[in-house]
């Protein structure tokens, strides 16, 4: 690939507000008490420490991702990027708002989710295909990716770490 493209450009500048997104996420779950919510409200088992390392290692994995596929252009990097962005925006953000809707009660990063995470997710996916960055095929195997490694970091994360 050979990233010379207008539309590849704009895709190789508009990943970048995937981590971007990612910081006042975090930070609205740990001033919506994110750890508590979900001990209280899931009955899983989390606390702050946890939810600060799983952070700092998913935004050093996003950006290391960001910083592969921005550079190279790689149809991997692109793949591993939307996996991962996938799973940690857009199906995150989907988990925040199907849960405040379920328990009637807020889910700490439901605002971000909501006005970050969702249409930054749809406008890379978009232009990771327009841009032809990734295939409709590999788009979709890497969103079913995503969905994969959040349903991992829910299992795991969320319900096996003491408190």
């Amino acid at each position: 690939m050979d990233g010379k493209t207008a539309q590849d450009q704009v895709f190789r500048r508009l990943i970048w507000l995937m981590p971007a997104a990612f910081a006042p996420h975090i930070v609205e779950e740990y001033a919506g008490g994110f750890p508590r919510w979900v001990t209280q409200t899931l009955g899983g088992s989390f606390n702050n420490l946890a939810f600060a390392l799983n952070n700092a290692v998913f935004m050093a994995i996003m950006l290391a991702l960001t910083i592969w596929t921005s550079r190279s252009g790689s149809r991997l990097a692109t793949f591993l990027l939307i996996a991962w962005g996938s799973g940690n925006l857009f199906w995150d953000g989907l988990f925040h708002i199907v849960t405040t809707a379920a328990f009637d009660r807020y889910s700490p990063g439901l605002v971000t989710a909501s006005l970050f995470y969702i249409p930054i997710s749809l406008v890379v996916g978009w232009s990771s295909v327009q841009s032809r960055s990734i295939s409709i095929r590999g788009f979709l195997a890497a969103l079913a990716l995503g969905a994969a490694l959040l349903g991992l970091v829910i299992w795991y994360g969320l319900f096996h770490f003491a408190t």
